[in-house]
């Protein structure tokens, strides 16, 4: 599907967590999968925070403020665990961490320039973050101070940015999917959320040992049905309708009609056959990336 859709939506569903201090990108370079330790100011880093098995607790968008002040953008729902969690190895690293929601206003921008995902522009206190695109169409997360106006152009609702993040093939970890996938099972190695040359973080050993020595069985695809799909529910296989074979990552209402979502799938499963989910048929979509080859 191609589309025209331009324009700002506010990111209701998000949630930021500040990271303060002389040592707050030394502390989060330890705790995530992503290099916070060589963090420019003009990028943004997509990482996720695991539990020592490798599973994912929580998702992040970060980037720095300045040189001692990060701010990690996740979905608002698991943001008080996660901060708790996070606080917990703080100890006596010069960081301190808190809830920053209620001091920016998030938006989210279809349409303009296209940029370099990943790369950033601050101008006057408000940082752009360039995001995946969906379709073809560029997209972006502007954070601003509290209070200040949308960026310019017609308004979209939170629910259709949403799809559009179901299109980029990039998934946000909610409570529905705490801990119950690794990194490469949303294909994050592919996407800039994951360095394996980085030190080591809760779960390093099992997120390389994934890449590395070829035990990866999942992968994140996008997926469409005529009824409405919702994160956490077990997709099932025409070849054994008893055990799942993937679970819906994220979803949301498709324009035309339907539902899109992204799933983290058995990699057989994604081969032949029929997929399903409560008895409701699933068409694969193309992925809009390219995956890194398993090593």
């Amino acid at each position: 599907m191609t589309y025209s859709l331009t324009g700002t939506a506010p990111l209701t569903h998000l949630g930021i967590i500040r990271a303060e201090g002389a040592d707050a990108a030394k502390f989060l370079h330890g705790q995530l999968t992503q290099d916070f330790a060589l963090l420019g100011q003009a990028e943004a880093r997509l990482a996720a925070f695991c539990n020592a098995k490798g599973r994912m607790q929580a998702s992040f968008i970060g980037f720095k403020r300045s040189p001692t002040e990060i701010l990690l953008v996740c979905h608002r729902d698991l943001l008080a665990a996660t901060l708790k969690r996070l606080s917990m190895f703080v100890m006596r690293a010069q960081a301190k961490l808190t809830d920053a929601t209620a001091d920016f206003a998030l938006y989210g921008v279809v349409g303009g320039p296209a940029q370099p995902a990943w790369t950033t522009a601050t101008v006057n206190d408000t940082t752009t973050i360039a995001l995946y695109p969906a379709d073809g169409q560029s997209r972006a997360m502007v954070i601003a101070s509290a209070g200040s106006p949308a960026p310019a152009g017609p308004a979209l609702s939170n629910d259709l940015w949403q799809w559009t993040d179901v299109r980029s093939g990039i998934a946000t970890v909610s409570t529905p999917i705490f801990e119950a996938l690794v990194p490469q099972m949303l294909n994050y190695e592919s996407v800039g959320g994951v360095n394996f040359k980085k030190g080591c973080y809760p779960g390093q050993e099992i997120v390389a040992r994934s890449q590395f020595r070829g035990t990866l069985k999942r992968r994140a695809a996008i997926v469409h049905a005529e009824v409405e799909l919702v994160a956490g529910q077990e997709v099932f296989h025409s070849a054994d309708v008893e055990q799942p074979c993937g679970v819906v990552v994220q979803a949301a209402a498709a324009p035309d009609g339907g539902w899109d979502a992204i799933v983290s799938l058995q990699i057989a499963a994604m081969q032949d056959g029929t997929l399903t989910v409560n008895g409701a048929v699933l068409t694969l979509l193309p992925l809009p990336y390219e995956l890194l080859a398993d090593i």
